[in-house]
């Protein structure tokens, strides 16, 4: 198992620390520092500006947005951010959700799945510099009846094959993850639980193809927290877990709710949305249970996290994405080098 960053989102008034925190991680070792994007900062300029000022590290979109660019605008964005920065780009893609996919880019969330599959087929198409057709329910190259001809990408990118990411939660849209993808870009990852709510589709798209999971990368991202005080840092993340589980999204629709109902928590996820959406933010906040955060983050001293890291690894996990707690760089950096220390005492790096 490697270890990874997540810096999340870009402009909220930490930038230059973000930035510090990328460099330390270069400097440390880890494989990938992924950025994010929303209705704020873009993902691609923040990847960038992180590639130009580091070394080793690979560089990831957290994710590319499938409804903020044609597929050819990403495969071009793909592609110069690969060549920029030496050959350390990681493709991460996902549908977002209706609430930004219709209110910020308006573009209706309609057909995710089929949109997905298309939409990755005209990137690697494009990336491996072939005259770009399609002819899709989504999507139509050239487009008939006009000027547009097939056309091919002029950009040379450093690989042949740049790794490509889905961003999945749902069991279709994982197993549909496994069968055309490279990895899988997770959230609230727990071990405990990871063949029921994630391997186990995964596997099946895998097999679909004709493939093994042997090569395919397992991302979960990580909330870390270092400290003596377990409780303390659970309720740190209490916030967190009632915006996804509670808010994001609507009642109808929020996938990270329906995840923590896979995983034994229904009633408690109900609860906690009921109090989300009626704008009681802090008691949905207590109505997180304990259990869900702790299987969820790390949490504790290095020896503990350097446990939890174990579970991780022998659960499948590849990539161990970390998103470091903590107000101040020094908190965030001494983070850093803590999950360095508890990989090591785990036995699970590779």
């Amino acid at each position: 198992m490697r270890l990874g960053i997540n810096l999340g989102y870009w402009g909220a008034g930490m930038d230059a620390d973000n930035l510090a925190v990328a460099q330390e991680a270069d400097r440390l070792g880890y494989s990938v520092c992924w950025a994010a994007e929303a209705y704020g900062s873009d993902a691609p300029t923040v990847l960038a500006w992180v590639a130009a000022q580091t070394e080793r590290i690979d560089v990831g979109s957290a994710i590319f947005q499938i409804p903020a660019r044609t597929p050819a605008m990403t495969a071009m964005t793909a592609a110069t951010l690969d060549a920029l920065s030496g050959g350390r780009f990681r493709l991460g893609l996902g549908v977002s959700g209706p609430q930004v996919s219709e209110g910020w880019y308006g573009v209706r969330f309609d057909k995710p799945l089929a949109r997905t599959r298309e939409y990755v087929e005209i990137v690697r198409k494009a990336m491996s510099r072939e005259r770009l057709t399609h002819s899709g329910e989504h999507w139509t190259l050239p487009l008939p009846d006009g000027p547009g001809k097939p056309l091919k990408l002029t950009v040379h990118p450093v690989r042949e094959r740049i790794p490509l990411y889905i961003a999945a939660i749902g069991p279709k849209n994982l197993e549909q993850t496994g069968e055309i993808a490279d990895g899988a870009l997770l959230i609230f990852f727990a071990p405990e639980h990871a063949e029921e709510t994630t391997l186990g589709a995964l596997r099946a798209g895998r097999e679909k193809a004709g493939l093994t999971m042997e090569g395919f990368d397992v991302v979960p991202t990580v909330p870390l927290a270092v400290g003596d005080d377990i409780d303390a840092l659970a309720d740190t993340f209490r916030p967190y877990t009632a915006l996804y589980v509670g808010g994001m999204g609507s009642r109808k629709q929020n996938f990270y709710n329906r995840l923590a109902g896979r995983m034994g928590y229904e009633k408690e996820a109900a609860e906690i949305q009921d109090r989300y959406l009626s704008g009681d933010k802090e008691g949905a906040a207590a109505a997180v249970p304990r259990q869900l955060i702790d299987s969820t983050t790390l949490l504790g001293p290095v020896e503990r996290i350097a446990d939890r890291m174990r579970a991780y690894a022998e659960a499948g996990v590849t990539t161990l994405s970390l998103a470091p707690a903590g107000f101040t760089l020094e908190e965030r950096i001494a983070a850093l080098r803590a999950g360095v220390e508890a990989l090591e005492r785990s036995g699970a790096a590779s």
